[in-house]
């Protein structure tokens, strides 16, 4: 594992309109001065947190693909958010990882938020991915997850994992989180670290939408210690951290909580 230089953007989004954010973000990421490894973008980036997946939703290898393909390889960063994506007859709130090279991983959001009546108009996802990045081992995973600590478990005593270490070394929520659940927010992110000896990075969007709520972001980069390394609510930013690969080697070998872990399985 070498150092990873991870760059957060925390902005406002424009209601219902890809062609406008996808300008707004290509425009903030070459004002990036230095190299990054990762560039994190919030969940449904394109269009805010809207549930007319029917006008807005993309077929995979098109506009925000593209955009995302092309990005990646002219930064020489992986990038990654979430869109709308139909596929077949369903519609997915959809993280897509794309690597410089063009290669790329989705990850479709398992936990539909029911008080917008999310889980009425997205298929639920049934797989988590784990990605490498510089010898990093990363979870990306999506907003509402963050609630449900079972999905994000990180060191499951299973046929695939039968010594119960680590499957990650970093954990990743992109989220359009209310400023109305702030403290969950917060406290979760810092409770996913401890609880999993793992880099939480939680990168939210700030703003108002179209339907009136407000988002303060408090994104976030917690320490598998669950300090709080960084910290930024209601401007936008664009900050790029590096985690420190030997700081949570060294922790996990003094503190292997991971070793007492319980034995479970997820049924989908």
């Amino acid at each position: 594992m070498e150092n990873l230089k991870v760059t957060l953007i925390q902005s406002t989004l424009h209601w219902e309109d890809t062609i406008a954010n996808l300008a707004m973000f290509e425009e903030k990421i070459w004002q990036l001065k230095d190299a990054t490894d990762l560039i994190v973008l919030p969940e449904m980036f394109t269009t805010g947190f809207s549930m007319d997946a029917a006008r807005l939703a993309e077929h995979m290898n098109m506009s925000t693909f593209k955009w995302m393909k092309q990005l990646a390889a002219q930064t020489g960063a992986v990038i990654t958010g979430s869109y709308i994506v139909k596929e077949k007859d369903n519609y997915f709130n959809r993280l897509l990882w794309m690597r410089p090279d063009g290669s790329y991983e989705v990850y479709d959001k398992r936990h539909l938020f029911r008080m917008a009546e999310e889980h009425q108009v997205y298929a639920a996802g049934r797989t988590r991915i784990i990605t490498e990045l510089k010898g990093w081992r990363i979870c990306p995973l999506i907003c509402y997850d963050l609630r449900f600590p079972v999905w994000s478990r990180n060191s499951p005593i299973d046929a695939k994992n039968p010594s119960g270490g680590p499957v990650y070394d970093c954990l990743i929520y992109i989220a359009n989180w209310p400023s109305a659940r702030r403290y969950a927010w917060s406290t979760l992110l810092q409770a996913r670290a401890i609880e999993n000896l793992s880099y939480v990075l939680g990168v939210n969007r700030v703003g108002t939408d179209w339907k009136g709520h407000t988002y303060s972001g408090d994104s976030a980069l917690i320490s598998p210690k669950g300090e709080q390394l960084f910290h930024q609510a209601d401007h936008e930013i664009m900050q790029t951290i590096t985690l420190d690969a030997e700081a949570l080697l060294t922790f996990r070998q003094k503190f292997p909580a991971h070793l007492d872990a319980d034995s479970f399985e997820v049924n989908n």
